[in-house]
C-alpha cells in the first residue's frame, strides 16, 4: 500500500484538538450543537466498534443520550463490525447488547464491511445489507452508497459509476472502511484506493466520504471539494496516534467517539462526541452546485490497483460461519 510522506514543517502544522478529562471528572451533560431542522435526514456513525469491551458500551449509552436530544433515525456503521469470534454469542455481545436502546427504539443500522468482518455478515438482517457486499439506500434527499473497500474490483467500481451517474439526489455520501486520505500513523491513507475512487467521486459530484480503519477520529481539510471523515474509534482506540499534518481540519486521537449528522437543504451538519460525552468537532458543510460531467467516460481498470485487496478478502472469508448462519441469526 503506498502511504504519503508526511513532512513536519512546523510552520504548516494544524492543530490538533486533544481531550482528556480529568480522573474523577464528573461527566459533561450532553450538549448538542445540531440545530433540528424540521424534516432534516439525521444519523449517527461509528466505525471500528465490535470488541465487546466497556468502552464500546459507553459510546453507545452517550449514543442513546444523544439520541434524546437528538432523535436519529438510523446508524450507519464503517466496517470492523465484529472483532475475533463471531458466534451467536459474540454479535450478542458485540452488536445487540451495546445497542439496545436503539435498536429497542426502532434505529436502523446499515453496516459496511471491514477487513476484520466476516464476508457473510451481509446476510445478518440487523446489518440491513440485504446479502450484499456493496449497496445503496436513500433517506429523503440523501443517498447513500456503502462500499466493500476490502476488494475494490472492476465489477464493484462499473456498478458504483453506473448507480452514481443514475442518482438525482442532491446529497450523494459514500462510506467504506479503508481512508483515502489519513494521518494516523498506523495505516495511513490508502493512494490506491484512492486512485480508483475519487475520480468518480469528483465527476458525480460526491461531497462527504466516511471512512474507518483508523482508530482515530480526524476530519480532513476539504480534497478537491470532498470532505473526508476517518472515524474508526467507536470501540478501539490508538491513542496519540495521529500525525500532525495541515491537511487536518480536526483530530481526536486520546479517547473513543461516534458522530451525528443532520443535513436539511444544502446544509450538512456534524457533531463529533466522545465517549465521555464530550464534543471535539462540530461544523457545518455546504453543499455546492453540481460540477459538469467530465465528457470523457473514465478507463477503470481490469484488475483492482490495491496491491492489498486479496490479501483482504482472504481475511474477512475466513471463519467457521457461513451465510446461513448470519441468516438465522435474528
Amino acid at each position: 500500500m503506498k502511504r504519503p510522506l508526511l513532512f513536519l514543517s512546523i510552520a504548516a502544522l494544524a492543530v490538533i484538538t486533544y481531550q482528556t478529562p480529568p480522573v474523577g471528572a464528573v461527566p459533561p451533560v450532553p450538549q448538542l450543537t445540531l440545530p433540528l431542522i424540521p424534516s432534516s435526514v439525521r444519523f449517527a456513525v461509528i466505525g471500528d466498534m465490535g470488541t465487546g469491551k466497556k468502552p464500546q458500551y459507553e459510546v453507545a449509552n452517550q449514543m442513546a443520550e444523544y439520541r434524546k436530544l437528538f432523535p436519529f433515525d438510523f446508524v450507519i456503521t464503517l466496517g470492523d463490525n465484529i472483532y475475533g469470534s463471531q458466534s451467536e454469542a459474540d454479535l450478542k455481545a458485540k452488536f445487540e447488547d451495546p445497542y439496545q436502546a436503539l435498536l429497542s427504539a426502532g434505529v436502523t443500522f446499515f453496516a459496511s464491511l471491514g477487513n476484520h468482518d466476516n464476508v457473510n455478515q451481509r446476510f445478518y438482517k440487523p446489518f440491513n445489507m440485504g446479502g450484499k457486499r456493496y449497496y445503496t439506500f436513500k433517506k429523503g434527499k440523501v443517498e447513500f452508497f456503502v462500499l466493500d473497500s476490502n476488494y475494490m474490483d472492476r465489477e464493484q467500481t462499473k456498478w458504483l459509476e453506473a448507480q452514481l451517474s443514475a442518482s438525482s439526489s442532491p446529497w450523494k455520501i459514500c462510506y467504506f472502511h479503508h481512508p483515502l486520505y489519513s494521518h494516523a500513523r498506523f495505516h495511513g491513507a490508502d493512494t490506491d484506493l484512492r486512485t480508483v475512487l475519487e475520480p468518480l467521486f469528483q465527476k458525480y459530484d460526491v461531497r462527504v466520504v466516511f471512512s474507518g480503519h483508523e482508530h482515530v477520529y480526524e476530519r480532513l481539510v476539504p480534497q478537491h471539494g470532498i470532505t473526508y471523515f476517518v472515524l474508526g474509534s467507536s470501540g478501539e482506540l490508538r491513542p496519540r496516534n495521529l500525525a500532525p499534518s495541515a491537511d487536518t481540519a480536526k483530530g481526536f486521537d486520546t479517547d473513543q467517539a461516534f458522530a451525528m449528522v443532520e443535513i436539511a437543504g444544502d446544509e450538512m451538519y456534524f457533531q463529533a462526541v466522545s465517549r465521555t460525552g464530550q464534543t471535539v468537532d462540530s461544523g457545518v458543510i455546504q453543499r455546492q452546485p453540481k460540477a459538469a460531467a467530465a465528457s470523457a467516460s473514465l478507463q477503470l481498470p481490469d484488475e483492482p490497483t490495491n496491491s492489498h485487496a486479496t490479501v483482504r478478502r482472504t481475511l474477512s472469508l475466513q471463519g467457521e460461519f457461513g451465510p446461513s448462519y448470519f441468516l438465522a441469526q435474528k
